[in-house]
């Protein structure tokens, strides 16, 4: 049976509810309309259903928030598929906001540089890169296992089997993370809570993974994260330092935060 014609109002009250749903990831709808390229004040008569998009910015709209021009038609929610996920009825009150309220302010985009101990080796520290981004309202983050702990487990490090990928939900004294390598092969449990610093750019807590006990090896290490910005060049030289090392050979504020003097408690 064919669908009854939507009236333009109810279009732009679609339209707007959708907008205001992706928007609610960014703490600043100045700067969200900036990125956009749009006028604050008619980015602000969308977000109201006052107007639409032209069909250019419209394309501009779906093509940053990754959606089809389907927001003129649907709720957002029922289009982002496995992205609302935890916006079903069975979780929405549990665990929906937890993943959307994970702003910039709390947890920036950018490049981190992350410090644990090995999870395969006590006697070594690891540390290695990752990229944080936001996508369909959601944060998520991105990175690799470095070459040499993927050849000690006999796992294949070629790049495709070192990506690991994951994604940040909101708790009440900072961010977790639940991260995983292709196929959910390994998966670890991540938290991180904010502290005082100089540029405010550091995060301490503990990385957990999902294997079994094991007299040789660990399954929870304290970890530091520290924000190096959205640069591609401070990246790549963080990069090239990755990997296993020494306790003398971390950065001196990362064995600080790691008290590796003291048990995990």
């Amino acid at each position: 049976m064919t669908k009854p014609a939507r009236s333009p109002a109810e279009l732009r009250n679609m339209f707007g509810a959708n907008l205001r749903h992706l928007a609610s990831a960014y703490p600043s709808i100045s700067e969200l309309s900036r990125q956009l390229g749009i006028n604050r004040t008619q980015f602000n008569r969308y977000l109201s259903g006052e107007s639409f998009p032209r069909p250019d910015v419209l394309a501009r709209i779906c093509a940053f928030f990754n959606v089809d021009a389907r927001v003129l038609l649907e709720p957002v929610a029922q289009l982002n598929g496995n992205h609302e996920l935890f916006n079903t009825p069975v979780l929405r009150d549990f665990l929906g906001d937890s993943v959307r309220n994970v702003t910039t302010e709390m947890f920036p985009d950018g490049f981190y540089r992350f410090s644990r101990r090995s999870f395969v080796n006590e006697e070594l520290m690891l540390t290695g890169l990752v990229l944080v981004f936001r996508k369909d309202s959601n944060t998520y983050i991105r990175g690799y296992e470095p070459k040499e702990a993927m050849r000690q487990q006999g796992l294949p490090f070629d790049l495709k089997n070192r990506e690991f990928r994951g994604f940040v939900m909101h708790q009440e004294d900072g961010v977790a993370a639940l991260v995983s390598r292709r196929n959910s092969m390994t998966c670890s449990f991540n938290y991180l809570s904010r502290v005082p610093s100089y540029e405010n750019n550091f995060w301490v807590g503990y990385a957990t993974r999902t294997v079994r006990e094991s007299v040789t090896s660990t399954r929870i290490a304290r970890m530091v994260y520290e924000h190096i910005g959205t640069g591609t060049a401070a990246a790549l030289k963080c990069a090239r330092d990755t990997g296993f090392c020494g306790v003398e050979d971390l950065l001196p504020f990362h064995r600080r935060l790691l008290q590796l003097d003291q048990p995990f408690q």
